[in-house]
């Protein structure tokens, strides 16, 4: 079999996932000893949510033409391979509206999200959502025609500052690599997926991910968050209450890059196990903004805030039957629910941050990480480290 330089180009990419993530694995905020409200589940990450899925597709390639590619996909798989099939209830929610995120329409029409949440940078999202439709399609049904009416939820954030994104290199094998990919377990943060060339507060940021677990009269559920964070000014970045942002002795982006304040932006997917119907996820999708705001976004003119919250309880309800039963939680059982999505969003963020790395972009640009000692010793200094583990 003859294989085209394009398509060993491709190969390479997608064959570097693993080697990225493991390269950038390492500590996560808890253990510097940045102290956070609430429990996490065994993970702290999205995939605490039983059947809760999540690949990444990571694109890193210095082009002979001295352009460099610093971008990716990430795919999150609400019921895993079962996704294909098998649709949640979800909500969505928008903080700010300068972004994207493709499918909402039906989402908050009818109450289900179809498939996987896809995400991405801003120049890719036509890319991704024809192939997420193609991928969909290819796994057969849902008739015997193998027909398939689909509006994909694909969402962005802009990476142009560390990458060439108007070569539009993410092409549908990154895609579909990303979504095969999909497992539960540890996730990878940080420089990967759609996180590889994303800023926030100044600083290298990425994805990140955190989870809480919740008793509400003698039942326990599970909160998960995944952020793909790009957004925010260096002076307002706060950190357990710590003005980390005003404190720390970090070269800041080029005066022309921040010039127009908090615009960048952010996608926050929540998951869970509670039973909840599509517009009380709406109204906890709503609640991640203000976790965002813990860690000091004001939302910008120009910064794209956009949410979704999706459950993975009432499968029965998921049928297609003529009629179907739901259970979900009274109103008023919700407080901790909305609660531990503050919480988990604020730690999704700041994980985000701790486990990026300094990158060389495109066209020299950069962007420095987080320091780890820097981070720890102003913990201490206000007096808000925890013990490190």
């Amino acid at each position: 079999m003859v294989i085209g330089f394009r398509a060993v180009r491709i190969i390479l990419a997608i064959l570097s996932v693993s080697a990225v993530a493991a390269a950038h694995a390492g500590p996560r905020a808890r253990d510097l000893g940045v102290p956070f409200d609430g429990s996490p589940g065994p993970l702290n990450a999205i995939t605490d949510v039983a059947g809760v899925t999540v690949g990444h597709t990571t694109l890193i390639e210095d082009l002979a033409d001295g352009r460099k590619v610093r971008t990716g996909v990430t795919a999150i798989l609400p019921r895993g391979r079962d996704s294909v099939l098998t649709r949640a209830f979800a909500g969505s929610a928008i903080l700010n509206g300068a972004g994207e995120m493709t499918g909402r329409t039906w989402v908050d029409e009818s109450g289900y999200l179809d498939g996987p949440v896809i995400l991405t940078n801003t120049h890719s999202v036509g890319t991704a959502h024809e192939a997420t439709i193609a991928w969909r399609v290819r796994q057969g049904g849902p008739d015997e025609s193998g027909y398939w009416w689909s509006a994909p939820v694909v969402a962005e954030t802009w990476d142009g500052h560390l990458n060439d994104i108007t070569g539009f290199h993410v092409k549908t094998g990154h895609v579909d690599a990303a979504i095969e990919g999909a497992a539960g377990g540890v996730v990878a943060e940080g420089n990967v997926g759609a996180g590889t060339g994303m800023i926030c507060h100044e600083l290298k940021c990425g994805i990140g991910t955190a989870s809480r677990r919740v008793e509400i009269e003698g039942s326990e559920y599970t909160v998960g968050v995944l952020v793909q964070a790009n957004y925010g000014t260096r002076p307002t970045l706060r950190i357990a209450g710590v003005p980390v942002g005003l404190l720390l002795q970090v070269d800041r982006l080029p005066d022309e890059v921040i010039a127009s304040g908090d615009s960048g932006s952010i996608i926050i997917v929540v998951a869970t196990d509670a039973p909840l119907l599509p517009h009380q996820l709406e109204r906890v999708a709503r609640r991640a903004g203000l976790g965002v705001a813990r860690v000091g976004s004001y939302a910008g003119n120009g910064s794209g805030d956009v949410f979704i919250a999706f459950s993975t309880a009432n499968l029965e309800a998921m049928s297609w039957k003529r009629t179907v039963r739901a259970e979900f939680l009274e109103n008023g059982r919700l407080d901790g629910l909305f609660e531990a999505t503050v919480q988990a969003t604020e730690e999704a963020i700041v994980n985000s941050m701790v486990a990026a790395r300094d990158m060389q972009g495109n066209a020299g640009t950069s962007a420095a990480a987080l320091p780890h000692k820097a981070l720890t010793d102003l913990m201490k200094r206000y007096g808000r480290g925890s013990t490190p583990r």
